[in-house]
């Protein structure tokens, strides 16, 4: 009797389904020819081509924009296309932090000598001299006063060369 309940149930409901189909089909029929009847619309015409002119590059002679460098003026790339970081120069211990992460403490003037004290990220306090190195972009220490550490750090120009640019550690509380 299950059987045969769930047989008759199927039966109806795909027959349902096939009425069902059946309705929307006219429907779209009844669309498809209303359009048919409709006029069609104009086409644009294509636009008219033109023949190619061709151009005649005389300006051989001056300094190619795709090359950094060349014949810049000052200022412009290749002002200090001598300028690089010595790669082969042994590195220093304050060299492996960024200046973001280095705190000037104070100085300490020891047998005449004017030393910065920079505190590292790991609460290491360093001693500096002008000339000793800082810093990951090649920062050279250029002085020491009470209050600050002027530095000049080899940063890249943009254009291929690079250029330096001063930097300092002020003193932190």
């Amino acid at each position: 009797m299950v059987k045969r309940t769930g047989l008759l149930v199927g039966a109806v409901a795909a027959t349902l389904l096939v009425v069902g189909c059946a309705g929307r089909d006219s429907e779209l029929e009844q669309f498809i020819a209303t359009t048919k009847q409709q006029a069609g619309g104009a086409v644009t015409p294509l636009p008219e081509v033109r023949p190619y002119e061709g151009f005649t590059y005389v300006a051989q002679s001056m300094r190619s924009p795709f090359i950094p460098g060349g014949n810049a003026g000052p200022g412009g790339a290749g002002a200090n296309s001598a300028l690089r970081p010595d790669s082969n120069r042994n590195r220093e211990f304050l060299e492996q932090f960024s200046l973001d992460q280095l705190r000037m403490v104070g100085t300490l003037n020891l047998q005449g000598k004017n030393y910065g004290l920079v505190k590292t990220k790991d609460g290491l306090v360093q001693r500096v001299l002008p000339g000793n190195f800082i810093g990951q972009r090649d920062g050279r220490v250029t002085g020491i006063e009470p209050s600050k550490i002027s530095l000049v750090e080899i940063v890249p120009d943009g254009v291929g060369g690079y250029m330096e640019r001063p930097a300092a550690l002020g003193l932190s509380n």
